[in-house]
Formats: C-alpha cells, sequence, structure tokens
C-alpha cells in the first residue's frame, strides 16, 4: 500500500469521526429559554434588503424574549429597504432604522455596520444578525441560556441553509462539508487554541462589555472573513468562544442560484483553512481526487471500506446540517467540482482581481 493511500485513508477516517462527533455535539440542542432581565441589542447590518428585512423584523417581534431593541444600519440601500424598516418602526418602539452617513476609508460594508451598531447599542448583549436569515419565537432566549451557562464571551451559530436550485445544491453545502468535517465544534468552546476557532456572520451574540473592551469589528475592518477573525481574536484574548450548527429555529438562504453561490464563497473559502490556497487546493485534491491511489495502491475490500467512509461522512454532515441526505449523495461529485472552481476563482480574484459585493469592489 503506498504512502498516499495510507494518509488519504486516514485522513478521510479522520473527517468521518470529526463528522459523528459534530453530528452529536455540535447542535444548539433544545436548552430552557433564559428569563427576561438582560437587555439584548439585535443588530443587522442591511444593503438592498427590501426582500428580507421585513421577514426577520417580524420573527424578532414574534420572539417570546422581548426584552429587546432591534437596530438596523440601512447601508446606503438603493432599494425599498428603508421604507419598509420605518414602516415598521411606527408599529413597534423597539425598532430602530439608522442611516449611513458613508463608508470611511479603510473599511469594508458590513464591519463598518457593525461597527456603528454596537456603539449605539444599549444592551447588555449584542445580537448581530443578518438580513436574510429567519428565526424561531426561543432562539435568543436560549442563546442567552447557553451563553450563561457556558460564560461564553461569544456565541456564534451556522444556520440550517435553504436550498431551492441544483445550482444551489451544487455549492450551498460546501460549507457545511468543510468546516463539519474539518472541526469539531466542541473544541471551538472547549480548546484555548486559536487555531480551533470558527464563527458566522449571521449569528454572533456578544457580551457587550468584553466587545466595547475589544471592539473586534473595529480591529478587523478589512477583513473579509471577519466572523473567524473574530473568533481567534477572542480565544488569543482568552475569552470564551462557542460556535454551533443551526437547526428549525435558525435557517437562511444564503444564496440565490450557482453564481450567486461561487460569488459568495470565493470571498471566504480560504478562511476555513488559515487563509492558505495551498490547504484548500489540498482539501479539495484529497476529498475528490483520494480515490484515485486508494484504488491503484490497494486491494478491493480496502477500497470498498475507503468509499464507504466517503458516503458516510456526508450522511453525518447531512443530518448535521439538517440537509437532505439523498440529494447530498447524489449531487457529491458536482459539489466537489463546484470547490474546486470556487478556490481558483478566490485564488484569481485575490491575486488578479477584485472581489465584489453588492455593487461594491472588496479588495
Amino acid at each position: 500500500m503506498s504512502t498516499v493511500a495510507v494518509i488519504v485513508i486516514v485522513f478521510t477516517l479522520i473527517q468521518m469521526l470529526v463528522a459523528f462527533t459534530n453530528l452529536l455535539t455540535g447542535g444548539i440542542g433544545t436548552g430552557d429559554e433564559k428569563t427576561q432581565d438582560d437587555h439584548v441589542s439585535v443588530l443587522i447590518p442591511a444593503r438592498n434588503e427590501e426582500n428580507n428585512i421585513r421577514n426577520i423584523l417580524e420573527d424578532l417581534r414574534r420572539q417570546n424574549y422581548s426584552n429587546i431593541e432591534i437596530l438596523v444600519y440601512d447601508d446606503q440601500s438603493e432599494d425599498a429597504t428603508a421604507e419598509v424598516v420605518l414602516g415598521m418602526q411606527k408599529n413597534d418602539p423597539r425598532i430602530s432604522h439608522i442611516p449611513s452617513e458613508g463608508l470611511p476609508p479603510g473599511w469594508l460594508g458590513k464591519n463598518h455596520a457593525c461597527h456603528v451598531l454596537a456603539g449605539m447599542a444599549g444592551g447588555r448583549y449584542l445580537l448581530f444578525l443578518d438580513a436574510d436569515v429567519r428565526i424561531g419565537k426561543k432562539l435568543i432566549g436560549q442563546m442567552l441560556a447557553f451563553s450563561r451557562r457556558h460564560a461564553s464571551s461569544l456565541v456564534s451559530i451556522f444556520p440550517k441553509q435553504l436550498i431551492y436550485t441544483a445550482g444551489e445544491w451544487i455549492t450551498v453545502p460546501v460549507m457545511n462539508f468543510i468546516l463539519l468535517s474539518l472541526l469539531p465544534l466542541i473544541l471551538v468552546r472547549k480548546a484555548r487554541q486559536p487555531s480551533l476557532s470558527a464563527a458566522n456572520g449571521q449569528f454572533m451574540l456578544f457580551t457587550t462589555s468584553d466587545y466595547r473592551k475589544t471592539e473586534p469589528h473595529r480591529l478587523m475592518k478589512d477583513k473579509r472573513a471577519e466572523d473567524i477573525a473574530i473568533a481567534q481574536y477572542y480565544k488569543r484574548q482568552g475569552l470564551k468562544v462557542a460556535c454551533l450548527a443551526g437547526n428549525d429555529e435558525i435557517r437562511c438562504r444564503m444564496y440565490s442560484g450557482f453564481s450567486d453561490a461561487v460569488d459568495g464563497f470565493s470571498k471566504n473559502v480560504t478562511a476555513f483553512f488559515g487563509n492558505s490556497f495551498i490547504l484548500a487546493i489540498l482539501f479539495w485534491l484529497v476529498t475528490g481526487l483520494g480515490f484515485i491511489p486508494v484504488m491503484l495502491a490497494c486491494p478491493g475490500h480496502i477500497l470498498f471500506l475507503y468509499l464507504a467512509m466517503v458516503v458516510v461522512t456526508r450522511i453525518f454532515i447531512s443530518l448535521a446540517s439538517r440537509q437532505n441526505i439523498l440529494l447530498n449523495l447524489l449531487f457529491m461529485i458536482p459539489l466537489q467540482v463546484s470547490l474546486g472552481f470556487i478556490i481558483y476563482k478566490a485564488f484569481f480574484n485575490n491575486y488578479f482581481g477584485t472581489f465584489e459585493w453588492k455593487g461594491r469592489k472588496i479588495y
């Protein structure tokens, strides 16, 4: 048996074990809701979100946990975002529309929006939500209880992804495949190493006291993957971080179609690999073409066991992600091709072009 084949088999076994660990321990669970003694500032950066903002604001209005304020930063939207927020503000005094005064040099738009919102917030906790997220009525109370129970300075969630088209099925599961096969989420909470960090800007719950001391969005003002950078920074400061996989209590249609997903993931795919294109490419080669050295160097029963581990890993990840198992298996090969294309586009844009998101160039 060749050395390359052994490496591929061992790596695949590790992936399967990590995915199984995340299936058992990585979810948000169904914990008790927290009593409403802590004021929470829900902070939503929004740019051209007229199709989404009403939904998340209605979800927030229906929360069991009502001791909240809701601040929406309208980041120079060119659609009806402002009109929607202002209309809902009339019916709920907890909602406030914050118009942008422009993007200062050296800042990325979302990072600046979050920084401004945090400066205006009055809650004991700061909950940053993306405008396209949907949440169940118990989520805020449950996550506050989780934060207090584990003394966490930051709790983040990867929402359950809503996937509707074939183009999304061959791209969107990439994120969960990488995250849930490489990083046991329980180690994000229990281990001290900054390399064992993960976070998702779609849901980030901070204790205000630690946020004010660190001002993480200011420190990461020019980072495309500011969420992961913040989690790593918090760990370096000795602050506790937790990252969880979501369920129906928090869900999101992150991208609508193949092109949208490729553009989105190419902004930050290397962040999962320590910003190393070499590691990203190696991951793609091992997970996509690893069967070749195994097939050439191993007897049939070893090849069968290897392929079984590949399939079982995908099943564990699908279960942990609350995604359709059959479709994930059906689109497994196209998904791998898409991952290679995403890495290529990230490399090309990083060295020969620019990223663009919501009408802004991101260097």
